[in-house]
């Protein structure tokens, strides 16, 4: 099996040698952020989007240093990993960024590291998934919305909770709930319902992440006159929703076909990854 490599702080790196030491911060405090890319036939996908939520996580996070990750670094940096690698075209790249230096909860220096990761994938299009998801709302824990809630954070114990009840209960997915008990989000993905002929999501404001493909998605709709609405969704409406579907950059749109007893159409997933894949 060859080797495979990862960028640590512009140093190449077997991917089994072990990186961060036990005074790291991300592994200590979940002090960084991160961010999945997707490259289709050797092309970054939105790469100037995931740049621009990467360097607003870090100003609002205080890293240094956020003007010298932009898009350029990512174009570059992944390359030469593909390169290292001997993988082309068709990847995922999981870029780390967490904040160096010691400390306790108060650091004592600002500066970022990174660690970028790649993996093959098998397809070029964003491929909408054939047998729709079950999913199922996680009460046990709701998502504080603040500051840093749009965030893609190093700190994801929430969601690996919501993770384990998801396994638990033999799902393919869980919604999230703010901490207003309003539906936030997914373990993975943004949400969409279609409810009344009529696409609502929730609004940064409910405290989801402000995803890159939820964003595509939406430019999508306004670019072919459908009409998407950020709103406060009360989880009541999945029963009475025609349409439920979720977004990730690395997975693009999947549609969801049941919750609880009800069950969902996927016309509009369906049209928007047609759209998707056309970009």
């Amino acid at each position: 099996m060859q080797q495979q490599y990862i960028l640590h702080n512009d140093e190449f790196l077997n991917s089994s040698q072990p990186v961060l030491s036990a005074e790291n911060r991300s592994f200590r405090y979940g002090d960084g952020l991160f961010e999945t890319i997707r490259m289709s036939n050797g092309k970054l996908n939105f790469p100037e989007l995931h740049v621009e939520r990467l360097m607003q996580g870090m100003k609002t996070m205080k890293i240094e240093g956020s003007a010298l990750l932009d898009e350029y670094f990512l174009k570059q940096k992944t390359a030469e990993l593909c390169k290292k690698n001997k993988i082309k075209d068709n990847v995922k790249f999981r870029l780390s960024v967490y904040r160096q230096g010691d400390g306790l909860y108060t650091p004592n220096s600002n500066k970022y590291g990174y660690i970028l990761e790649a993996t093959p994938l098998p397809n070029a299009n964003y491929e909408l998934n054939k047998k729709g998801l079950i999913v199922d709302v996680y009460n046990e824990i709701t998502k504080p919305v603040n500051l840093l809630s749009n965030l893609k954070t190093s700190s994801a114990l929430m969601y690996v909770m919501a993770g384990l009840y998801k396994k638990q209960h033999k799902l393919d997915e869980a919604i999230i709930l703010n901490q207003h008990g309003f539906i936030c989000e997914s373990i993975s993905s943004n949400i969409f319902v279609v409810y009344d002929k009529q696409i609502y999501t929730p609004a940064l404001s409910e405290g989801c992440i402000s995803g890159v493909m939820r964003k595509v998605v939406m430019q999508l709709a306004k670019a072919h006159n459908i009409s998407i609405i950020e709103a406060q969704l009360n989880p009541e409406v999945l029963r009475q929703a025609d349409e439920v579907f979720v977004t990730n950059a690395i997975g693009g749109i999947r549609w969801v076909m049941g919750y609880g007893r009800k069950r969902y159409f996927n016309e509009n997933a369906k049209h928007l990854s047609a759209l998707l894949n056309a970009v």
